[in-house]
């Protein structure tokens, strides 16, 4: 099936390549390489964040990318007019150049500035050909609807997965679904706990951020597993990985009434693991149901970050 976004045809599942530099153990550029340029051949070609053009000139008219900012010192966001303006020309600069980026968004909202303004100031680069288009992150369904009042919304990256569906709660897909924007799900396999590779604490590297989830602690993550082992069962009865059955959910949700479109960008650090989450599995209405059966009966325990940053997600309601 596939998407046009600015006349370029991406892929139904997507990038995301934060996992090739947040970590403790820096991976080799050229590694790094490897694992986007297997995304690319596996068709996942709308990559979230990075830089990759000087590598693979050739690649360029590939790719379409999104990229995050306007977070400045100890992460605090900041999308006024100047940090929209300071934050798109550094990414312009660090990326080689005008019209490579196709989508910039803010990382978080700014408490100190309205939406109204912010969005202003990004069509401003808009206009300015210093990016292709206006993405949103980690907003509310109010947020969503007055930014696309001042401007054409082209996606909105938020978290959703089995393991996190408050999306399809809050009010966000809905007005993504009536306002015709495409949502980026991020961490659509759990911070990869869906894949069934973390068993037990011990699994997670030495200084891996897992490590500070909330999700993530001793006296709950036992209990969190239990998704997990049931998403492993219905994997295995389907002949496929439990990772793909959770990308598979997250496609399927799309096809649903009054669902929008949904780009899942799993991250990977393997070419072999991009490969993997590249293919698409056909989820039946029955294997659906059971997924819902699965999501209700075992809810995560836990937030989905420490405190201070939930208190940096968008939860406005007017």
């Amino acid at each position: 099936m596939g998407h046009t976004i600015q006349g370029k045809q991406v892929g139904n599942i997507g990038f995301g390549l934060m996992g090739l530099t947040w970590r403790p153990n820096k991976i080799p550029d050229e590694e790094n390489f490897a694992v986007i340029k297997a995304a690319l051949e596996s068709g996942c070609n709308y990559m979230n964040g990075g830089e990759y053009y000087e590598k693979y000139p050739e690649d360029q008219d590939k790719i379409l990318l999104n990229i995050k900012g306007c977070i400045f010192d100890n992460l605090r966001p900041n999308s006024s007019p100047w940090g929209v303006k300071t934050s798109v020309e550094n990414s312009v600069r660090l990326i080689g150049g005008k019209g490579r980026i196709h989508q910039f968004e803010p990382a978080r909202k700014d408490p100190n500035t309205d939406i109204e303004t912010t969005i202003a100031a990004l069509k401003e680069q808009v206009d300015a050909g210093n990016i292709g288009g206006i993405a949103l992150s980690e907003v509310s369904a109010a947020t969503i609807r007055r930014a696309a009042k001042v401007a054409k919304i082209e996606a909105v990256e938020i978290e959703l997965s089995l393991w996190c569906t408050e999306p399809l709660e809050n009010g966000v897909a809905q007005a993504c679904a009536e306002l015709d924007i495409p949502i980026i799900a991020y961490s659509p396999l759990g911070h990869g706990i869906l894949t069934g590779k973390y068993k037990s604490l011990s699994d997670i590297p030495e200084g891996d951020f897992r490590a500070t989830l909330p999700r993530f602690q001793p006296d709950v993550f036992e209990r969190n597993l239990r998704l997990v082992h049931e998403v492993e069962k219905l994997a295995a009865k389907k002949g496929c990985t439990p990772g793909q059955v959770a990308i598979g959910w997250v496609l399927a949700l799309s096809r649903r009434p009054g669902m929008p479109r949904i780009i899942p960008i799993p991250g990977a650090s393997r070419p072999e693991r991009v490969r993997e989450n590249a293919v698409e599995v056909e989820l039946s209405e029955e294997e659906m149901a059971e997924l819902d059966r699965i999501v209700k009966e075992f809810v995560p325990v836990g937030d989905r970050y420490p405190e201070h940053q939930m208190k940096a997600l968008d939860t406005t309601t007017e």
